[in-house]
């Protein structure tokens, strides 16, 4: 075996990529990453009957976007494939061979048993420890119809493979007694195990299943979720950089990424939590970056970028801050580019709760036909001298305001919205709603 980190991660393509196999195929990505070592991607697919080109699909496809990228397996090649355990049998049988001429194989109703030694083994888990166990009972590694069982082409897999680390999840740590009796028994290099924790349900009531909301990587794509926003929640569950932060660039996460921060108890998905994480994200994109998402975002929802390309960067660039998701971003800047937009009842009872909403309307129609410069500190002066000759707060023609023109009660800060649409245009907006008021 060479001296330089070799992990894998051996999905079975039966399903959608779920969350807990997305974070085991991310923290044996970082290791490789953290070693300068090899990432291979292996698939399992010997269950012919549940097997789905389309499920490999997804699997290869949400890896991709997560910037997960393999170093051998399919469509990369390598130097110790195949790749797929349904293309290994003449591999398997040579292996079985070896272990019948040691007189650890036999067969029994069919099957082909393994043979233990009875002896006690000792796991040094680079995350739990050790743990000694003692498998009593011998086991089946081919079953019936003659297709080997997982724990022998997993471990015949890693020994061909020259797998130097097993990173996986903790509900494997029962089987690993079963591979180290298979390992020794085939007198191979012992890679090292790091059982990593499992992830719990939002409300931490057992294991996260693939059922469960939240669960599926293809979900985040499809909501314009930043992949590396998803990444780097992720990497948290279970792993603990202990330098403070939560939010950070991948390449400082790679060179933290360490089995000491792995932590022992098992991790509660939030997703909650992770909609923060993309929102931190979202907002910290350049802009250029940021603007290419957010056209994305207005095609997806159907609206039509009206007014040039100078006017649609200049409205990019002042709803990012706010932008809580690129799903939801639409909602958040679709005034912008049409005449046509709902007003929020829940945002209108607000606004006229606290009185006089039409007459600051009225009052807002003078000042911005007449502010000399359409500018935002004009804007706000020209607020501010008319609060004081009529005796009140500034502010109290800002919600009326914002809603005429925009039909809600939040969004960019004001005066560059306002500056952003244009006197015409706000004026316009603000006599209609008068009109039909």
């Amino acid at each position: 075996m060479s001296g330089k980190t070799r992990v894998r991660f051996a999905p079975s393509p039966t399903g959608f990529f779920h969350i807990g196999s997305a974070r085991t195929a991310l923290f044996n990505w970082l290791y490789a990453r953290h070693t300068g070592g090899t990432f291979v991607l292996r698939i399992e697919d010997t269950d012919k009957e549940r097997n789905s080109q389309a499920f490999l699909d997804v699997i290869m496809d949400s890896m991709r976007w997560l910037g997960l990228d393999w170093d051998e397996g399919p469509e990369v090649g390598g130097n110790y494939g195949p790749y797929f355990q349904s293309r290994r049998d003449d591999i398997y049988l040579q292996y079985l061979e070896i272990l019948r001429k040691k007189g650890r194989a036999y067969d029994k109703d069919g099957a082909v048993f393994f043979k233990v030694s009875g002896e006690k083994q000792v796991l040094h888990d680079a995350v739990y420890g050790d743990v000694e166990r003692l498998e009593e009972k011998d086991f089946p590694i081919f079953r019936s119809n003659g297709t080997p069982v997982f724990h022998f082409v997993n471990v015949v897999d890693d020994i061909c493979m020259e797998i130097t680390n097993v990173i996986r999840g903790q509900d494997h740590l029962t089987n690993t007694n079963k591979h180290i009796e298979l390992f020794k028994a085939f007198d191979a290099p012992m890679p090292q195990f790091a059982h990593i924790p499992l992830i719990l349900k939002s409300e931490g009531s057992g294991k996260m299943s693939k059922r469960d909301r939240g669960a599926l990587i293809e979900e985040y794509q499809q909501k314009l979720f930043l992949p590396e926003a998803v990444r780097n929640y992720l990497c948290l569950l279970g792993w603990n950089p202990k330098n403070g932060k939560e939010i950070m660039p991948i390449d400082e996460i790679i060179s933290l990424f360490d089995f000491k921060g792995i932590v022992h108890s098992n991790a509660r998905f939030d997703e909650k939590k992770m909609a923060h994480f993309n929102m931190e994200h979202i907002r910290a994109l350049p802009i250029e970056k940021f603007s290419e998402l957010a056209c994305k975002a207005m095609e997806n929802s159907g609206v039509n970028l009206a007014g040039g390309k100078d006017y649609i960067e200049r409205v990019f660039k002042l709803a990012q801050p706010k932008a809580a998701s690129m799903e939801t971003f639409a909602s958040l800047v679709s005034y912008f580019f049409t005449e046509d937009f709902a007003f929020d009842e829940a945002a209108k009872e607000r606004v006229f709760k606290k009185g006089n909403a039409i007459e600051r309307m009225r009052g807002a129609v003078e000042i911005l036909s007449t502010v000399p410069s359409f500018d935002g500190d004009s804007i706000h002066a020209a607020f501010e001298k008319k609060a004081e000759e009529l005796g009140i707060k500034f502010t109290e023609f800002f919600p009326p305001l914002r809603f005429a023109i925009s039909g809600v009660a939040s969004g960019p800060d004001l005066m560059p919205m306002l500056e952003v649409l244009g006197r015409e245009k706000v004026v316009a907006r603000l006599k209609k709603y008068l009109e039909n008021a």
